[in-house]
Order: C-alpha cells, then sequence, then structure tokens
C-alpha cells in the first residue's frame, strides 16, 4: 500500500491567499503547463504518475500592485521547475525540486529583485532550490475574460514558451475526464485548459522538452 504524502506545495497553497476583506498588494494573470496531464481520467492519469509530470513552467503577469513597494505593473516573472516525482501526487513527496527563475528584461534592478521574491512567495517549496536565474524578454498574451474561455500565448525569448487553447469535446478520451490536479501555485481564477505547444530550451535542469497538444495546462489570475 502507498503512503499517502500531503505535499506542502499543495497543503500551502490556500496560505497564500489574501485575507477575507484585504486588498491584495499584486494580482494579475496566472498560467502553468506540466509534463503530465492535470485535465483527465483517472486510468490516464494513473499512467502518467511516477514517470512523467516531473518538469513544469509557470508565469505570473503583474495587471495591478507591486511588491515589497515596488510597482510591477506590466512585467513578468517565469518559473521553470524539475521536481523529483510527479508533481502534485499524493503518495510521493514532489522533493528536492530544482528550478530556475527567468525575469522580464525590462525591469529595473529593483524591481528583479521584487519580481523574484513574489516568484518565491507564490512558489514556496517549488522555488527551494533555484539553480539559475536570467532575464528575457518576456511577453504574455491573454485573449478571454472568463477562465474558462481564455487562451495563453507565453513567449519567454528563446528559452520557455506555452500556447494554450480551451478544451473541447475532441480532448475527451475516456469520458470521465476531470480537474485530477489542482494549480502548482495559488490562484483566484484558473481553469484546465490544452497546450498547443509548450516547451523549456534553457541551462540549469540538465533537460529540454517540446510538448505538443496535451491537457497539461491551466490558465487564470493570481492575487497576493
Amino acid at each position: 500500500m502507498r503512503t499517502r504524502f500531503v505535499s506542502s506545495i499543495v497543503a500551502g497553497a490556500a496560505l497564500a491567499l489574501p485575507a477575507v476583506g484585504q486588498a491584495a498588494l499584486v494580482s494579475g494573470d496566472y498560467v502553468e503547463a506540466r509534463s503530465a496531464d492535470v485535465w483527465t481520467g483517472p486510468c490516464f492519469a494513473n499512467a502518467e504518475m511516477g514517470l512523467a509530470g516531473q518538469e513544469a513552467i509557470l508565469a505570473w503577469r503583474v495587471r495591478e500592485g507591486g511588491w515589497s513597494g515596488v510597482p510591477l505593473v506590466g512585467l513578468s516573472v517565469v518559473g521553470v521547475v524539475r521536481a523529483s516525482a510527479t508533481l502534485g501526487d499524493p503518495f510521493a513527496s514532489p522533493l528536492p525540486v530544482r528550478s530556475v527563475l527567468i525575469v522580464d528584461e525590462r525591469a529595473t534592478p529593483a524591481q528583479r529583485t521584487a519580481l523574484l521574491a513574489l516568484a518565491r512567495a507564490m512558489g514556496g517549496d517549488l522555488f527551494g532550490d533555484v539553480v539559475e536565474t536570467a532575464s528575457a524578454p518576456i511577453r504574455m498574451d491573454v485573449q478571454g475574460d472568463d477562465a474558462s474561455e481564455r487562451r495563453t500565448r507565453l513567449e519567454v525569448g528563446d528559452l520557455a514558451r506555452i500556447e494554450t487553447r480551451t478544451l473541447a469535446d475532441r480532448d475527451r478520451h475516456c469520458g470521465n475526464e476531470s480537474t485530477y490536479y489542482p494549480p502548482l501555485t495559488p490562484t483566484t481564477e484558473a481553469a484546465p485548459a490544452v497546450s498547443v505547444v509548450d516547451g523549456y530550451h534553457g541551462p540549469g535542469l540538465g533537460v529540454v522538452w517540446t510538448t505538443h497538444d496535451k491537457r497539461n495546462a491551466f490558465v487564470g489570475s493570481f492575487a497576493r
């Protein structure tokens, strides 16, 4: 029998949300994609668990506010992680996790520091071992107001990319699909999506990848 492990990455996610009645200091758009389906049936999830899902790309674009008194409107930060087990697996710890953080090249030194701090606050243990930081041109385009109808395109120089589309009937493979995993970080709104393409081709993690047409993404918003 497998021992159930409650990951601090998931268990602590709600703690990062603003308290009721407390205004968020920073808010904006969020997208993630990982190497395992998040909207899937149990049979497909069990086939991937332990074999896939160790890698993920996470990105935040600030629409309002800042961090530690530093304004960040219009800037983005991206994290790329490689875990030791399937992220979100309730029976195995994903730790240790190695990560790379990439900040918007337009950021000033103070904004760069604030963006890195924001990512660490949102990601928690995911960014406990940052092996490399970098700056790159980051562009995140979001179409659609409601998360379930939203399409997002993220380009991080030549390092990383995510392009999503909404789920459709053709994405059902077993007829028993649901949101099997929650997002990896706290969100105020999130919906599963298909990544038309996602990939990472940068240094630091000892692995690069490109994935097409996988039900492995979340799109939405965040506030902290």
